[in-house]
């Protein structure tokens, strides 16, 4: 491993874990990042299936005597069985939709002009969710319906287009329907468990043949890097929700989405070899 490779895997990590769990798009950064870094092809597609579990890892811990109450109280406990029950429901729909359509969004939307889009687009609806009057009707998690579940859960398979951003979906979608800002957004990382652990099972089988042994320092670097500042995004987050609104987040998303269009109309950047 070369000192350019182990410091891709670095950036590319640091990148995975400040945005997956941010309303901005993780997998919109990512395809920028390394665009910009020239880190593609298909060693590229292994590593980010790495990387992912580094940052689902840190919600894992950030979130763990919630699960294992749950575990423990799966047997003989409403609550956990009804959390246990929504989270089934809500990550249902990204399943179908993703095995029908995963390969296919790959092939045409992984691109960056398609994340600057995404982005401006999304950061305008997270806007206009902000802007609207906030009719809360669940205020903490184990208080929503599985028909809750269900509208979050299809609100994440908007996420399969890149730039959407899964947490972004989910956040917004739940303050739509009348779910609090803190349970919207623990809802958001709960659902992000299986989802993302279902759909990095699903690559990492499908593409076994891509992980090579050859490969296991510059992955150890990323997981560990992604793992590291993903508890950084969580625990921030948090705090954050706390006393502001996502406002900030929309507006970030508006101009870095129009800054790569710009990049792109003007010439600044030749994004080709993303786009071909």
């Amino acid at each position: 491993m070369d000192l350019w490779t182990a410091a891709q895997a670095l950036i590319l990590g640091i990148v995975e874990g400040l945005t997956e769990f941010l309303p901005i798009s993780s997998t919109g950064h990512q395809i920028i990042v390394a665009d910009l870094l020239g880190f593609g092809g298909e060693r590229a597609m292994a590593f980010n299936i790495i990387i992912q579990l580094g940052a689902i890892l840190a919600v894992v811990w950030e979130f763990r005597r919630k699960i294992l109450d749950t575990i423990t109280g799966l047997p003989t406990q409403p609550k956990a069985q009804r959390f246990t029950v929504n989270l089934m429901v809500g990550v249902l729909p990204a399943i179908v939709l993703g095995v029908i359509f995963a390969d296919k969004i790959h092939e045409y939307l992984f691109n960056p002009i398609t994340v600057a889009v995404a982005l401006v687009a999304g950061g305008i609806i997270m806007l206009w969710a902000e802007e609207r009057e906030h009719v809360v009707r669940v205020e903490q998690v184990d208080q929503m319906h599985w028909s809750d579940a269900l509208k979050v859960g299809l609100c994440q398979c908007l996420a399969m287009i890149p730039g959407t951003s899964r947490s972004g979906s989910t956040i917004i979608g739940g303050l739509v329907f009348g779910l609090s800002r803190q349970a919207a957004t623990e809802f958001s990382f709960f659902l992000a468990m299986p989802t993302m652990v279902g759909a990095a099972l699903y690559s990492g089988f499908k593409y076994r043949h891509l992980f090579q042994a050859g490969d296991v320092p510059v992955f150890a670097i990323g997981f560990i890097t992604a793992f590291v500042f993903a508890m950084i995004a969580v625990k921030g987050l948090l705090k954050f929700i706390a006393k502001h609104s996502y406002e900030a987040f929309a507006w970030y998303r508006i101009v870095f989405g129009m800054l790569i269009l710009a990049t792109w109309w003007f010439g600044w950047v030749d994004w080709s070899s993303a786009t071909a």
